[in-house]
């Protein structure tokens, strides 16, 4: 199941833009961060009012993130140099990436003004720009909404499996068995080194498309391997 989520929308009119437009490629979850709702939100969602009515609001971007196992950050500015854990994909790519996936993934759409912040698209599984001209790059919210979805709505995106996705909490422990191995490996020494391998770990954790049974059978050699070099750093400690 793919939603939409709003961080911080400015603009009520927009809010009720982006309802309409997910009505229109049959989309109806719609997740709203601190939103700035009125009236004017459902003049404009027009014959879709229904998908603002049922909309899940919270209070901040942490509590949206916590909804989902994948999350998708969308950016119109994906930068000019080449950062392995930052690669933007494209709005087809994304489609073809999803097919078959079956957890809950959230689309994080940032605010109009400046989108979502540096520190909320590190934490992201995978990132989204829309290619558009550079005499003007930026687009109206509900029109990046809008050529998203249309790319996904050209793909059947469900697919029964008896096997359940990884939950972003296994991920989460997944990843601190990981950061634990590199500490007691005390690999790489520069600690700014490390947090790119954190991070690149983070991104291949999401892209892998993980179950919960393949995650843990990941974890449980990660920390059989820090239990070992944890018990030979003790014992030449105990020889000194």
């Amino acid at each position: 199941m793919i939603s939409v989520v709003l961080v911080e929308p400015e603009g009520p009119a927009n809010i009720g833009m982006v309802a309409r437009t997910m009505k229109n490629f049959g989309f109806s979850e719609l997740v709203l961060v601190n939103p700035h709702l009125t009236e004017e939100s459902y003049r404009y969602a027009v014959h879709a009012t229904d998908v603002l009515e049922k909309a899940l609001i919270v209070e901040s971007f942490e509590e949206a993130l916590g909804l989902f196992d994948l999350a998708i950050g969308t950016t119109g500015k994906p930068g000019g140099r080449f950062i392995p854990y930052r690669a933007p994909l494209y709005p087809w790519e994304l489609r073809e990436t999803l097919k078959g996936y079956t957890g809950k993934a959230g689309l994080f759409f940032g605010r109009e003004s400046i989108g979502l912040k540096n520190e909320e698209l590190e934490k992201m599984d995978f990132v989204v720009t829309i290619p558009t001209s550079e005499a003007y790059p930026v687009m109206n919210l509900s029109q990046a909404v809008a050529v998203v979805l249309y790319e996904l709505s050209k793909a059947e995106l469900r697919t029964v499996h008896s096997i359940e996705p990884a939950t972003r909490r296994e991920k989460e422990e997944l990843l601190r068995a990981w950061k634990r191995l590199l500490e007691v490996l005390n690999y790489p020494k520069d600690p700014e080194r490390r947090e790119v391998f954190l991070k690149v770990f983070r991104k291949a954790i999401g892209r892998a498309f993980l179950y919960g049974r393949e995650v843990h059978t990941i974890i449980g050699p990660l920390r059989r391997a820090v239990k070992k070099l944890e018990e030979c750093e003790n014992a030449r400690g105990g020889e000194v």
